[in-house]
C-alpha cells in the first residue's frame, strides 16, 4: 500500500516505520526533495509516494528544505557549523526569502505592494530559484505553481502576478541560466592569454556555475532535453544558441589539426561541461582542474 495521506491506512508499526526513515533522510539528507526521498524509500522497500513524504514533514514542520536545515542545526551543539557550507548559504538564502515573502505577504494584506520595484525584483529571484530547485529535484512534471510558491512562502497568486505559468517560469529559469553563464563566459575568455587559455576560462566559470549553490546555475543546459517536452525545448532555441556561439568563437579560434570537426568539438565539450554535475563531489576536484582537465584532453586530440 502506498502511502498518500495520514499513515492510518497503515498498519502502526508500518506508518512508524515510513515515518522514522523519513526523518533519518531529513536529517541525513536534508536537501533531498519529496519525489527522491520517496524514491529513496522505495528502494530500500518502503512504499510511499511523494505526497505521503511531504504529510509528514508537514506534521514536524520540515516541509521546506531550509527548515529541514534550520531544525538540523538548531539540534546541534555548534550550531550552523554543523552544516557544509553549500548548506550554510542555502539556509541563508532561505531565510532571505523567508523575511522578503513575509513582507510581500504583509503588504499585500494591505494593499501596499510590497516595499517598491526593489522587492518585487527580489521575489522574482526568489521564485525563479525555487522553481530551478524543485524542477531539478522533482522534474517538470511532478512539480505544481502550489509547490513552488510553498518553497518561498508565497501565495500562489503572487507568483503567477510574477509568471503567467509554470511552461512561463520554466522557460524564465533557463533563460535566467543561459544569461547569466554566458556574461561570466565571455568576460573570463576575454581575459585568457591565448585562445586556448580562453577556452579554459570559460570553461571554468561554466563548471563553477553548474556545481556552486545556485539551482538556475545548475538545471541550465542539463535538464531540457530531458523533460519530453520538445516545445519547451524549441522555445529556448534563441537563448540557447545565443550561449552556444560562445562557444563556437572560442573553437573557431582555436589552432586545430587540419580537418578537426569544430562543430562536434564543440558539441562533445559543452556536453562534457553540462554533465559534470551528475558525478561532481565537493573536494574531490575544483572547477578550475575540472576545466583544465577537460580542456587539455580536447586539446590533445585536435591541435595542431
Amino acid at each position: 500500500m502506498t502511502q498518500d495521506s495520514p499513515p492510518s491506512a497503515l498498519t502502526s508499526a508500518a506508518a512508524d516505520e515510513i515515518e522514522s526513515a523519513i526523518l533519518d533522510l531529513a536529517r541525513s539528507e536534508p536537501t533531498l526533495g519529496q519525489a527522491a526521498v520517496a524514491g529513496r524509500l522505495r528502494q530500500s522497500g518502503l512504499q510511499i509516494s511523494a505526497s505521503g513524504v511531504r504529510y509528514i514533514w508537514q506534521k514536524h514542520g520540515l516541509e521546506t528544505a531550509v527548515k529541514r536545515l534550520q531544525a538540523l542545526a538548531d539540534a546541534a551543539p555548534e550550531g550552523v557549523d554543523a552544516l557544509s557550507e553549500s548548506q550554510r548559504h542555502l539556509l541563508e538564502r532561505g531565510t532571505l526569502s523567508t523575511r522578503l515573502a513575509r513582507d510581500a505577504h504583509t503588504g499585500e494584506e494591505h494593499g501596499k505592494g510590497g516595499d517598491g520595484g526593489g522587492a518585487a525584483l527580489d521575489r522574482r529571484q526568489l521564485i525563479l530559484h525555487a522553481a530551478a530547485r524543485l524542477f531539478s529535484q522533482q522534474g517538470y512534471d511532478r512539480t505544481s505553481i502550489r509547490d513552488i510558491a510553498g518553497e518561498v512562502g508565497l501565495l500562489p497568486g503572487s507568483v503567477y502576478h510574477h509568471f503567467a505559468s509554470k511552461e512561463a517560469l520554466y522557460l524564465a529559469v533557463h533563460r535566467e541560466g543561459f544569461k547569466r553563464v554566458q556574461e561570466r563566459a565571455k568576460a573570463a575568455a576575454a581575459a585568457g592569454r591565448d585562445p586556448w587559455d580562453s577556452l579554459r576560462r570559460a570553461c571554468e566559470v561554466h563548471v563553477s556555475g553548474m556545481v556552486g549553490d545556485s539551482p538556475i546555475d545548475r538545471i541550465t543546459g542539463r535538464s531540457l532535453a530531458f523533460t519530453g517536452h520538445q516545445n519547451l525545448l524549441a522555445m529556448t532555441r534563441d537563448d540557447r544558441e545565443a550561449f552556444e556561439k560562445i562557444y563556437r568563437d572560442l573553437i573557431d579560434a582555436l589552432p586545430l589539426a587540419p580537418g578537426a570537426d569544430r562543430t562536434l568539438l564543440r558539441l562533445v565539450l559543452l556536453g562534457a561541461l553540462n554533465w559534470v554535475f551528475i558525478w561532481y563531489r565537493e573536494g574531490r576536484r575544483s572547477p578550475a582542474a575540472i576545466a583544465e582537465g577537460i580542456v587539455d584532453i580536447v586539446r590533445r586530440g585536435v591541435q595542431a
